[in-house]
């Protein structure tokens, strides 16, 4: 898909992007030159390919889901303001 200069200062308009006029052409190049990439890229049959999380087949090493610390909550409590049933109490900020 080729962009002639008009189109060119359009998106530069829409990004906000300011263009000299040396600029344009070669602007007007390199995005020609993506947007036929991604005409490629969409033109490739993908039928049957799994998508893939990661570009790399790693496998995420997890640590076992086990506790590794007491339940201090009452000792915490004992220094808030005001709790209930082993909760916090706080001001209400919605009315």
């Amino acid at each position: 898909m080729a962009l002639d200069r008009k189109a060119v200062e359009d998106i530069a308009h829409l990004a906000r992007i300011a263009l000299n006029e040396d600029d344009i052409p070669a602007t007007t190049a390199k995005l020609s030159g993506i947007l036929d990439l991604i005409d490629r890229m969409q033109a490739v049959d993908t039928q049957g390919v799994t998508p893939l999380a990661h570009p790399l087949e790693t496998i995420q090493r997890l640590r076992p889901d086990a506790v590794t610390e007491t339940n201090q909550r009452d000792a915490l409590q004992t220094i808030a303001p005001a709790t209930e049933d082993g909760l916090y109490l706080v001001p209400r900020v919605i009315e």
